[in-house]
């Protein structure tokens, strides 16, 4: 015992240094640019905070600030209001086109989101395909606007809150509920005073994933940027790396703020919950069944479809009829695959060099992402490791911290001239994209594999190890084929996330290394949709094959291993 003990606090070690390496450094490197600006570039001198106070002179600083607030807010509000609604109903009632809600909800989840930007702006524009299709003219000024941003991103980002609060509503307590009744509570007051309140952890969740998720979010603003401008922090931060001259000062205070405002939105969740306790669940809870409605079923199953050609039928609708439409369709010329012609003739070679080298990039950092994870994982399960705590806050920070932020910190550790002479002048390379997207992926690999892991009795690896097995024969030989299942998810998973991440390939792709985001996203600032849209639906259902075959390609092992 004393020997897995020393074993697992050399894991522990080496997990902690590499997480530290992979997220903490980068972060520290954004407040220590705050604070000694130009330390990261040979020059050594007392930043000035004053700097941090130029966010309310400054119009653009301030325009940014303030928008971020007003999406996030917004947003948070909406999408907590609506996702909440929605799990209630899902939990509660049987209509058909449910299991369609469940699959749109993922389909949303795992899309980028200026993916999902880009086809609203397609649908609303005003020469869009509202306006030329179904003449409504109007739409265009209501969408472009804060409000209509808000609208566009509550429509996004609502399933973080579904998921949560759909979670928690598993079980059921119904004593509680009946016992409000018998005390002449109407069903309004019973969900008002006690089904909503013991909701709070959940909600509360949902509504800091989706604050967190929006004002990190990049892919909305730079899509927009071409119809509308609405300069957020991401966007900022961005601007401020690719005007002349670079203002790294202006990147690392907008990051100080956009990190603040995260903090901010965990420390609230924690102020709302610190007094109270929400551990009602004893031997009489039961899993929740949906029911029937008595009536007004048919209500729910025309607002989910409607709801549904909302929320996935434009964005996704918008980038299909967009690729298959003619360079001047909006004139009515009909429809054609010249766009998915172009994609791959000799002109266009860097939206097949982008979508190479986006693979390539993805896979790599699926692997050793997969490596880290694992660990991660097993010193999560387990060690006895002293700091693991410590571990599983950092394994989630860069959940939370926006991929814009931590491409900022990649910048200040690995752009510096003595990591020349030493071979490690990853800066322009393509290995800083590889590590930025392994930090990026650690977070999803490691949830999985905690799952599968916990399944698995501490009890096996002591017994192997009692008869003399090393650490790679008790997790090759017992762990890694009984979790090889979450393996491959959580690989794929961090594969898929990798190839279409724009905050990360924006900031950091080097020279004359197109990725397929960057070619994306540069095709519709060029106002070529057709293209971006083709591009988007090649390269998206590229990465879906892949995925598809990678999960058949083991479905013989499994029936090996059942038999």
């Amino acid at each position: 015992m004393l020997r897995m003990g020393s074993q697992g606090n050399r894991t522990g070690w080496l997990v902690l240094a590499v997480l530290f390496l992979l997220i903490l450094l980068p972060l520290f490197a954004v407040v220590i640019q705050v604070l000694l600006p130009g330390v990261f570039f040979g020059q050594f001198k007392l930043g000035n905070l004053s700097l941090l106070l130029d966010v309310f002179r400054r119009p653009l600083w301030y325009v940014s600030l303030k928008n971020s607030v007003i999406l996030g807010i917004g947003t948070t509000v909406f999408a907590t209001i609506i996702g909440t609604a929605i799990a209630m109903a899902r939990a509660n009632w049987v209509f058909r086109g449910a299991k369609l809600l469940d699959f749109a909800v993922w389909i949303l989840i795992i899309t980028p989101s200026f993916i999902l930007a880009q086809g609203w702006v397609m649908f609303a524009s005003a020469d869009g395909l509202a306006a030329q299709w179904l003449g409504w003219h109007s739409l265009h000024s209501f969408i472009f606007q804060p409000v209509g941003l808000i609208v566009v991103m509550t429509l996004s980002k609502f399933p973080l809150a579904y998921l949560t609060v759909y979670s928690a509503l598993e079980w059921k307590v119904d004593r509680l509920s009946e016992a409000a009744r018998l005390s002449g509570g109407s069903s309004w007051t019973v969900w008002r005073t006690i089904q909503a309140p013991l909701l709070l952890p959940a909600i509360c969740s949902g509504a800091m994933l989706v604050f967190m998720d929006t004002v990190g979010d990049f892919g909305l603003p730079a899509s927009i940027a071409t119809i509308f401008r609405f300069p957020t922090l991401p966007y900022s931060i961005y601007s401020a790396l690719y005007t002349s001259p670079i203002r790294f000062d202006m990147a690392g205070a907008l990051s100080f703020y956009l990190v603040l405002l995260i903090a901010l939105a965990m420390s609230v969740q924690l102020y709302a919950m610190r007094k109270s306790r929400y551990d009602f669940l004893s031997s009489r809870a039961t899993r929740s069944e949906p029911r029937k409605p008595r009536k007004g079923g048919i209500y729910l199953v025309i607002g989910n479809l409607v709801f549904l050609a909302v929320v996935i039928g434009i964005p996704f609708g918008s980038n299909l009829l967009m690729s298959i439409s003619g360079s001047s369709s909006s004139s009515g010329k009909g429809l054609t695959f010249e766009h998915y012609r172009a994609l791959f003739a000799g002109k266009n070679d860097a939206l097949l060099e982008g979508l190479i080298h986006s693979l390539e990039i993805a896979a790599v950092a699926a692997v050793i992402g997969l490596f880290v994870g694992f660990l991660v994982a097993y010193v999560l399960t387990y060690s006895e490791f002293k700091l693991r705590k410590t571990i599983d806050v950092i394994s989630l920070v860069s959940l939370a911290v926006p991929g814009i932020v931590l491409g900022i910190g990649y910048i200040f550790i690995w752009n510096q001239a003595w990591l020349e002479k030493i071979g490690l002048l990853l800066y322009g390379t393509p290995w800083i994209l590889i590590l930025a997207s392994v930090a990026g992926v650690i977070p999803v690999i490691t949830r999985v594999v905690v799952g599968a892991m916990a399944k698995v009795p501490r009890q096996l690896l002591s017994a192997a190890q009692m008869q003399g097995a090393s650490f790679w024969q008790r997790v090759t030989s017992i762990l890694m084929p009984l979790i090889k299942g979450a393996m491959l998810y959580a690989g794929l998973a961090a594969f898929g996330a990798s190839v279409f991440d724009l905050a990360i390939s924006s900031i950091l792709y080097p020279p004359n290394f197109m990725t397929l985001p960057v070619v994306i996203n540069k095709a519709f600032e060029d106002l070529q949709f057709g293209y971006a849209a083709a591009a988007t639906l090649t390269g998206g259902g590229l990465v879906i094959l892949i995925i598809a075959v990678m999960e058949l390609l083991i479905k013989p092992s499994r029936k090996r291993v059942k038999s």
